[in-house]
């Protein structure tokens, strides 16, 4: 097998005496996509953030195509070919829809090439008809779709969903889970979620997260049969 395009090892997040993450190896592939799930407190959402440069680990390595990102910051792991986009909305509430991803695809591309970029990005999010909207005006869902338009306008390698869907509509959510599927097409992706219903939807390989360390990694219909996940998920609420 190739060299993984994102991977981790021994990676370790400790907040004083709280071990967030605890030795965690992680591989995706080129064009693969993985969503990892966890209920509130299994260290997922430290896992991105030491994924995306917001948090340098305590011990272990990230690595994109081999070459070691830890701690070096967003903006420089951006600038490798990663597209981020976290919980909350990272957009210029005082500019337009439009000049929102605008922005994004200028960082990268010259001229008519960022402009084309932006038209494709928002046609393939579906924004086209708020493009003249100020961002600072939009409802969450809408706000959630125009930085999801952000990170792909660039057109990155690897795509980073930090709960994607919180906030949205039921319409929203559909033509959110048609589009990572057609970003899946080109891209790789980590989606990090906790609404189940919403992995059942989108997921092929599914990392499951407990007490900061992977609990299981297996494809979708195991993982939704798995006792250890029902009991670490679901089954001790029911209880």
């Amino acid at each position: 097998m190739s060299e993984p395009l994102l991977q981790t090892r021994g990676l370790t997040m400790r907040f004083g005496g709280v071990v967030a993450v605890d030795r965690v190896d992680f591989a995706l592939q080129e064009a693969e996509l993985r969503c990892v799930i966890g209920p509130n407190g299994a260290g997922k959402s430290t896992f991105f953030k030491c994924l995306t440069g917001q948090l340098r680990p305590s011990a272990g390595h990230v690595l994109f195509r081999g070459a070691p990102i830890a701690g070096i910051g967003s903006h420089a792991i951006a600038r490798l070919g990663v597209g981020i986009k976290t919980q909350v909305p990272n957009v210029f509430d005082g500019l337009s829809a439009r000049d929102n991803v605008w922005t994004a695809a200028a960082r990268v591309a010259p001229g008519r090439i960022a402009e084309r970029r932006t038209d494709q990005a928002m046609e393939r999010v579906g924004i086209t008809g708020i493009a003249g909207r100020i961002v600072g005006q939009l409802a969450h869902g809408q706000r959630q779709l125009v930085e999801l338009a952000m990170v792909i306008a660039p057109e990155p390698d690897l795509i980073l969903l930090d709960e994607p869907a919180a906030g949205m509509t039921d319409e929203e959510v559909d033509r959110l889970v048609g589009l990572i599927a057609e970003l899946n097409q080109r891209h790789a992706l980590v989606v990090v979620e906790h609404d189940m219903q919403f992995i059942r939807r989108i997921a092929r390989t599914v990392t499951v997260f407990h007490q900061g360390a992977v609990l299981i990694e297996d494809n979708v219909a195991r993982i939704m049969t798995d006792e250890r996940v029902r009991d670490v998920y679901l089954g001790k609420q029911a209880a």
